[in-house]
């Protein structure tokens, strides 16, 4: 059956090559900002089910659609993606102090029959101390203002500051493989 990633999520993409799968992309061209919970789990949740919903109109072969989201929490306090040089700064800043935790849910859709199956996993980073000069390197690269809690765990800029996950990285980077292959088994059940 065709694979549909409902993202633009360069991480989820890397995660589903990893798995050797073939899928295609449908972005879920949804307001994320709209969905508000104080629940940081029913927040990411509630978007990875508002994009399957958007998508699911759209789609009109048997499919089974994966979506997804995820955030970072940092002493108690979501990180979305950095707006500003100086939010880079502040988020990078304080992960010397406190693990940055990934919250991640991953959807999963069967077309055919509807039948969906919903997972949230957790994940802990610890980071050892960023330099003013690594910091600027950073931010200089771009891609952390792309990036939940504005980081990553791969990558020359990023590896060396990486002192332990709990957790593992696939999940961290947005996608956990284990997870996504059983909800697919589960939905084609």
């Amino acid at each position: 059956m065709k694979i549909i990633l409902g993202s633009q999520s360069a991480g989820r993409k890397q995660m589903l090559e990893e798995m050797g799968i073939e899928f295609e992309v449908m972005p879920a061209d949804i307001d994320e900002k709209a969905i508000r919970h104080d629940d940081p789990k029913e927040l990411v949740l509630g978007i990875a089910n508002a994009k399957a919903d958007f998508l699911l109109p759209k789609i009109t072969e048997p499919a089974i659609l994966i979506t997804g989201d995820a955030i970072v929490l940092c002493a108690k306090k979501v990180l979305e993606k950095p707006k500003t040089k100086q939010e880079v700064r502040d988020f990078l800043q304080g992960y010397k102090n406190y693990p940055a935790q990934t919250i991640t849910a991953v959807v999963v859709t069967n077309t055919s029959t509807g039948k969906r199956a919903e997972v949230i996993d957790t994940s802990k980073v610890y980071f050892n101390n960023f330099s003013e000069t690594e910091i600027d390197a950073i931010i200089n690269d771009g891609q952390v203002f792309d990036l939940s809690g504005g980081f990553t765990i791969e990558g020359s800029l990023w590896e060396k500051h990486v002192d332990k996950i709990e957790g593992t990285r696939d999940s961290v980077i947005g996608l956990p493989k284990d997870i996504t292959e059983r909800l697919i088994d589960e939905v084609m059940a």
